[in-house]
């Protein structure tokens, strides 16, 4: 069967650079004559039946837009096998042939199970800041993150010099440490602390005091959020209770996620929803657009189901021998 109309959606957290691709499919389908509509809010969406034709008009001026035009969601409804049976009748219903899913490892893992459950052709579109999925070196909307949480530690940097003190700068990455690890060599971070490392309060200390031997008035720790948000305050706790060391926290939280996407960003999200396209009338499904060796292809979607940590975890030993 010749795939004619093909949908696409948004799940997971939103990233920079995912209206990017939206609007790399749109284009790229109408271009071969395709037809395609826009889901909104995820596969809550699609289970409640929310479908949007799309055409030209539709992504017009939004390529430098962040967040999702479709918006997204999480459902708990779609991860049960009668959510997803329901799911594929609703798109067959509609005359839509394949689905297109942008998205992190938990929205791919609901792409596989349309495919192994219902044999309906998927293609995925790897979008999350933290660059955290398996069989991929690049996800969409990391870039943008980093600059945005370098720009915030430059400032915070300027007060810490201005008043003498150490700040911990908490920037996402829940079980990511690539966020953390390129934002504090950008920024000369005196430490780092990534999300599967137990905090050695006393180095901290130790590194803090042997720059103030040389001079230093003032130093930033970079803390990747971990399991749960707000991590710093305990650290902050314990440097102050136990070694007498004040620190002040700053929380950068979900700005790391909204505007306009880098350039970077636009362009590999454009590559992949090119690529996307392209795939799904060569029926070549499942699978997920990825970058290896700095080139967009693909992989199977079975290698991208999985979160993985080591796309930066190699510049550890950078950070640390950087921050002496």
């Amino acid at each position: 069967m010749s795939i004619m109309h093909i949908a696409l959606l948004c799940s997971g957290g939103d990233a920079p650079g995912m209206n990017c691709a939206i609007r790399a499919v749109v284009r790229t389908a109408l271009f071969n004559g395709l037809q395609v509509t826009g889901i909104k809010r995820g596969y809550a969406g699609l289970l409640k039946g929310e479908f949007h034709p799309m055409n030209l008009s539709s992504v017009g001026n939004i390529i430098q837009r962040g967040g999702t035009i479709l918006q997204t969601s999480r459902s708990p409804e779609f991860m049960k096998p009668e959510g997803r049976i329901k799911a594929v009748e609703i798109l067959r219903a509609q005359g839509i042939n394949a689905l297109i899913v942008i998205g992190g490892d938990g929205s791919f893992n609901g792409a596989k199970a349309l495919w192994d459950e219902h044999q309906f052709p998927v293609v995925g579109i790897p979008g999350t800041i933290d660059n955290d999925i398996s069989g991929t070196e690049y996800t969409i909307g990391f870039e943008t993150a980093v600059e945005t949480a370098i720009e915030a530690v430059d400032r915070i940097r300027d007060t810490a010099h201005s008043h003498a003190r150490t700040f911990l700068v908490e920037v996402m990455g829940r079980n990511s440490s690539a966020i953390a690890l390129k934002v504090g060599v950008c920024t000369g971070a005196e430490n780092v602390l990534l999300p599967h490392d137990k905090v050695n309060h006393q180095k901290i200390v130790d590194d803090i005091q042997r720059g103030m031997a040389r001079g230093k008035e003032s130093s930033i720790i970079i803390v990747a959020e971990g399991p749960v948000a707000g991590r710093s305050y305990e650290i902050q706790k314990v440097l102050k209770e136990k070694y007498k060391l004040d620190a002040h926290v700053a929380i950068l939280g979900h700005i790391q996620r909204g505007g306009s996407p880098m350039a970077d960003d636009r362009f590999i999200a454009s590559q992949m929803g090119h690529l996307a396209v392209q795939t799904i009338m060569e029926k070549n499904y499942p699978t997920v657009t990825v970058v290896k060796n700095g080139k967009v292809t693909l992989a199977t979607l079975e290698d991208c189901t999985q979160k993985a940590d080591y796309n930066f975890i190699e510049f550890q030993k950078l950070a640390q021998t950087l921050s002496i």
